[in-house]
């Protein structure tokens, strides 16, 4: 083969390897113009009812049986049409959104906790046992633990989020529903906000000490307040938008709190104002009154 030919054959190549990267490169730009159909096609399969039917099913379900529950009239068009729905739905497996997610959470933790630790130290001191609720990413709890020694920290999640991970020299980790069983504690860590909201503050009542004895609850969330400068409060205003669609939950203002704890049966607490968007609640539980207590 000559050198003129090696040099058309590898001009070729490279012109046919340009192609090919080109008609990728068109591949993606399709990709990202059509993929709000992922979101249309969840929105679609929530109207439908899909979620609620394979839940309430309790079991696998065929795509025929799925069809058959659902509230259309044409059967076998809506079989066709299900299962090109559903197929889009088991293709979006989000798992690169679910670590982004994560990774945005326990940054937003370390953040918030840094400067709880460094500015509040007085809610920690005294303390010898601290639970965090729903702990994930157990950014708070190992930040605690390295900064407090003599506090012993456990994290409370479902078993499937605490499975497989490693308890230091004063972090464990236990699995369960928050809702049934918390362990006992001086003081609990969580950040909730739905309707269940005065269940699990029941529950942490159970739980911790009185005020005389040492006991807390620390809650780190928002407090609504239109007296903040324009930005920080319509951001609130915007979180409890959040909350209301995403997690049917809502963000309340220092009444409303209040409100709550008391419902929950707790008799007193503190605000410490420090975090701009959120703030840092001490809430207490008296003693009872004795029984002869006139």
């Amino acid at each position: 083969m000559s050198k003129r030919d090696i040099e058309l054959l590898n001009k070729n190549n490279v012109g046919d390897e340009t192609h090919r990267e080109l008609l990728v490169a068109q591949a993606h730009i399709w990709n990202h113009a059509f993929s709000y159909i992922n979101s249309m096609s969840l929105k679609c399969a929530i109207q439908l009812g899909i979620p609620d039917i394979i839940h309430n099913h309790g079991r696998a379900m065929t795509l025929s049986d799925l069809v058959n529950a659902l509230p259309i009239d044409d059967k076998n068009k809506g079989l066709d049409c299900v299962y090109r729905l559903m197929r889009i739905l088991t293709h979006a497996e989000g798992t690169k959104l679910n670590r982004v997610f994560n990774e945005s959470m326990a940054s937003d933790a370390r953040l918030v906790i840094s400067t709880v630790i460094e500015n509040c130290k007085g809610v920690f001191e005294g303390l010898k046992s601290l639970v965090d609720l729903e702990g994930g990413t157990r950014t708070v709890a190992k930040s605690v633990a390295n900064a407090f020694p003599e506090i012993n920290c456990t994290v409370l999640d479902l078993p499937h989020v605490v499975e497989g991970c490693e308890g230091g020299k004063n972090v464990s980790y236990v699995g369960g529903d928050m809702f049934k069983f918390i362990p006992p504690a001086d003081s609990i860590l969580h950040d909730w906000s739905d309707d269940y909201c005065i269940k699990i503050l029941k529950k942490c009542k159970e739980t911790i000490p009185s005020k005389e004895n040492g006991g807390r609850l620390i809650i780190i969330d928002i407090v609504m307040d239109h007296n903040r400068d324009h930005k920080s409060y319509e951001t609130q205003l915007f979180m409890d938008m959040l909350m209301m669609v995403g997690v049917d939950g809502k963000e309340r203002s220092e009444q409303k709190w209040a409100k709550l704890f008391s419902n929950a049966g707790f008799s007193d607490y503190n605000i410490i104002p420090i975090l701009e968007l959120r703030s840092v609640f001490e809430v207490y539980l008296n003693p009872p009154l004795p029984q002869n207590f006139k």
